[in-house]
């Protein structure tokens, strides 16, 4: 059996938007509340009337890429901290108040760091009302005389009107005055001070305005309600709950819905109708205290969630008499102006927040998140021409303004910034917000006829009351059209009835007589119909006669206006020039502090350099004289090698020659004895042996020079003279740094060097060189002998430009171990040195100098 699917209901299609439909950029404003204390750094300043500049506080100059750079930003008008509360309503929420008089929505939020004055610029103080007690006080001076009575005007639950005839208003307002707790106030019965001090004497009496351009064919009325966002969920905040003394009924969330014509709106919610401003601040006050603040490490009383104030207008036309208002449900229209103060944006790191601080601080960046990426969106959407869907849903906040963004009424939006440099980092986020806001653009709102009757018709109906109590008055009668003794006193005005008893059937006298006298009344009637008519007919010239010299005085003041108009245009654009030279001048002295600060810091740096230059050209005199010094001492040393090689030369030829000459006389005996014997065995008888010659004697090299070994000779015995001793430049004052390398060996000797008030390490760094002013080296490496040689490589320790420190090597000392041990040599015979001397080489024990002296054995020849 094939069951047929259920269809899916169909989604109703939204309002068609023409699609050349005008759209202005969303208007975003800065507010600067003033510093704490005169002491604290300042990081925002404000270059010009629409044009701030932020300054990088001096714990965060330097970054990944070097130093911040000072940024500007630019916004729709800036407010500075001298900006009073009626400066700002006059340029901001003035025109939204006008446009909802009109019949158009208007949405304003402040926005900011916790701590910035958005509160205080949403609501103000006594003394200093801020935009919401204004906007109401400028709506109720301009509708006042043209209210309906209450109850007229009824919400229907679903985000619309409902229109009630008069009976059935006074039968509604019998109602609730009956009842014993009322839920909705009574509107004061005169012009009063608030009943809470909180909200008295905000606005002065010199500051109140009003809106001249109000249609008085229209009757009105307000209907206020008060809502807040506490962690993605809605709360009714002027819901009365029953109060349980046992257990506290925790307030339930409210959801959106959507209207018929596509709006949201929050369901259930309570809208209070309100009739005058202290009324209206009545019911908001109670629904402040509801309101969730904490206190934080940033501010004593930060609001934990985003608040919604929702002022309703409602207006409906008069009859084409003036007298009453039509009952047409479609001719009523509804416009809204939505108070937002959102909850500021902070860190964690900063409030130190714990528990559900915590939880309100991440749902409160969320929604703001989500804020942010919604504008994004929007931005992408018109500048590159795509169709991505934006996350309204993502948050309470968005989606219930939706609407306004897609184009149903102005959006204004005011940033507020605190100038002190704990917030700079927060506060270039809120900038970097605002700008891209700015590119945002919304539909503009279209007006709406209102019907099409003609206009003016509530004053006509007043002039003629008043002209017919002005008769009345004239003629001494009462001056009150609707009073029953006027209609009385008209009635005796005519003949009196006869007596119409009829007692005998033949009477013939009573009813002509009483058709006589009810025929004269009905002639007096006719005259007085007559006379009435004409009357009505000399007043309806004489109301035309006013009509068309109205018509000319309006035409007057139209031309008037016009030219005011254009006179207003000269005058704005002479303002505009001077805001535009006003600006450049202000650009101009910046950039002269830039180059004043240029300069300085130029400067400063050549200042730096010339003295760099004259400390480099200092140690370069230096260098080169020590370089001189040490050439003439190479020089020197250079000298004494070469005499002493010279020396060593001579002395080892002569050794050479002496050995040859001895080898030469040995050669010369051996031939001399053998001739000998060759000689006496050829003459067979023996011969006498020569003279055995003379082996030549050392004595005849006298005048030649002192005999020489072949080996160097010894040192002398005697005692050298000791020269002069050097201090060691370790056994000063100063701290020093014992750098011994781990890889360096013990050396078990009875010397062993030792540096007093020394810091040893196995590894140098900044820290221990930081605390000294010399330096120390012990460096060991093989010598060509087979034994380890120890130099100690010494210098000073200064500081660099940079906060380093560097070493700079002075001097270098070695410490050498020797051990005789080879074998003993014979020494040569004939030496005139006594074997002392030997034997005190051989048996010297190891020793250490600054200099590296070799001992070497006398060698055989």
């Amino acid at each position: 059996m094939h069951r047929p699917g259920k269809g899916k209901t169909p989604r109703r299609p939204g309002p068609r938007k023409a699609s050349n439909t005008e759209k202005d950029p969303v208007g975003v404003y800065c507010r600067i509340r003033p510093l704490g204390t005169e002491d604290e750094e300042c990081c925002v300043e404000m270059i010009s009337s629409s044009t701030i500049q932020l300054h990088a506080p001096d714990g965060l100059k330097a970054n990944r890429n070097g130093e911040y750079k000072e940024m500007q930003y630019s916004f729709k008008k800036v407010f500075g901290i001298n900006t009073t509360q009626m400066e700002l309503f006059e340029d901001i929420a003035k025109p939204l108040v006008e446009d909802l008089i009109h019949c158009k929505n208007g949405l304003l939020f402040t926005y900011g760091v916790t701590g910035s004055g958005k509160t205080f610029t949403m609501t103000g103080s006594p003394g200093e009302g801020g935009l919401l007690p204004r906007s109401l006080d400028m709506l109720f001076n301009s509708i006042g005389p043209f209210q309906a009575k209450r109850f007229v005007f009824k919400p229907d639950d679903k985000n619309g009107m409902e229109i009630q005839s008069q009976v059935d208003a006074l039968l509604e307002r019998q109602k609730r005055d009956n009842q014993p707790l009322p839920t909705v106030p009574k509107t004061p019965s005169s012009r009063q001070k608030a009943a809470d001090p909180e909200f008295e004497d905000m606005i002065s009496p010199e500051e109140a305005c009003k809106s001249e351009n109000v249609d008085d064919d229209c009757c009105y009325s307000v209907f206020v309600s008060y809502i807040e966002v506490y962690n993605n969920y809605i709360y009714d905040l002027l819901e009365d709950t029953p109060f349980d003394p046992i257990r506290q009924k925790a307030p339930q969330s409210k959801i959106l819905r959507e209207d018929q014509n596509h709006n949201m709106y929050v369901a259930g919610c309570t809208e209070v109708e309100v009739k005058s401003t202290e009324e209206a601040f009545e019911v908001f006050w109670k629904g402040q205290k509801k309101r969730r603040i904490a206190n934080t490490q940033l501010n004593r009383e930060s609001s934990r969630s985003h608040s919604v104030f929702t002022v309703k207008l409602v207006q409906a036309p008069l009859d084409a008499d003036g007298d009453h208002i039509l009952q047409d449900k479609n001719q009523v229209n509804v416009s809204q102006l939505c108070l937002v103060d959102l909850a500021g944006s902070e860190r964690t790191s900063r409030t130190r927040a714990e528990g559900s601080r915590l939880r309100e601080a991440g749902n409160i960046n969320q929604s703001l998140m989500t804020l942010r990426t919604c504008i994004e969106v929007l931005r992408e959407n018109q500048m590159c021409g795509t169709n991505k869907m934006v996350p309204y849903r993502d948050s309470k906040v968005t989606h219930l303004f939706k609407n306004y963004f897609d184009g149903e009424g102005k959006v204004r939006m005011i940033v507020c910034v605190n100038p002190k440099a704990d917030d700079y980092e927060e506060t270039m986020l809120v900038m970097r917000f605002a700008e891209m806001t700015q590119e945002v653009e919304v539909a503009r709102p279209v007006d709406r006829p209102i019907c099409g009757l003609a206009p003016g018709r509530r004053h006509r109906n007043q002039v003629f009351r008043d002209e017919l109590s002005r008769r009345l008055e004239e003629r001494g009668s009462p001056s009150n059209v609707d009073d029953p003794d006027l209609l009385n006193q008209l009635m005796e005005s005519l003949p009196a009835l006869p007596p119409c008893e009829l007692v005998d059937p033949s009477d013939d006298h009573t009813l002509p007589r009483l058709i006589e006298v009810l025929e004269r009344r009905h002639r007096i009637r006719q005259m007085m119909s007559e006379h009435f008519n004409k009357t009505a007919s000399t007043m309806k010239s004489m109301l035309q006669q006013f009509d068309s010299q109205l018509g000319a005085k309006e035409t007057f003041i139209h031309d008037q206006r016009s030219k005011l108009s254009e006179k207003d245009k000269v005058i704005l654009n002479q303002r505009a020039e001077m805001d535009r030279l006003e600006k450049k001048t202000k650009t101009l002295e910046y950039k002269v502090d830039i180059l004043q600060k240029t300069t300085g810091m130029y400067e400063q740096d050549k200042r730096s350099l010339e003295q760099e230059l004259e400390t480099r050209g200092n140690r370069l005199q230096m260098e080169l004289s020590e370089k001189r010094r040490l050439e003439h001492r190479m020089q020197g040393m250079v000298t004494d090698t070469k005499l002493k090689w010279e020396k060593e030369c001579e002395r080892r030829v002569n050794a050479k020659q002496l050995e040859m000459q001895n080898k030469l006389w040995v050669k010369d005996e051996k031939l001399k004895q053998l001739k000998a014997i060759v000689t006496e065995s050829s003459s067979g008888r023996p011969t006498e042996r020569p003279e055995k010659p003379e082996r030549p004697s050392r004595d005849r090299d006298c005048n030649v020079g002192p005999k020489r070994s072949a080996s160097p000779s010894p040192l002398p015995t005697a005692v050298p003279v000791r020269p002069t001793h050097r201090r060691s430049h370790s056994a000063g004052g100063e701290k020093w740094v014992d750098h011994k390398p781990s890889s360096n060996l013990d050396l078990d000797t009875v010397m062993q060097p030792i540096i007093p008030n020394a810091i040893k390490v196995s590894t140098p760094n900044g820290k221990a060189l930081s605390k000294c002013q010399k330096y120390v080296l012990r460096h060991q490496e093989l010598a060509s002998d087979g034994e380890i040689e120890t130099k100690l490589i010494k210098g000073n320790v200064f500081k660099t430009r940079s906060g380093g420190q560097a070493v700079q090597f002075t001097d270098i000392e070695t410490l050498k171990q020797e051990c005789p041990t080879g074998p003993s040599r014979k020494r040569r015979s004939g030496s005139a040195e006594g074997p002392a001397q030997m034997e005190d080489i051989e048996n010297r024990a190891p020793m250490a100098s600054t200099s590296t002296t070799v001992y070497q054995k006398r060698r055989k020849p």
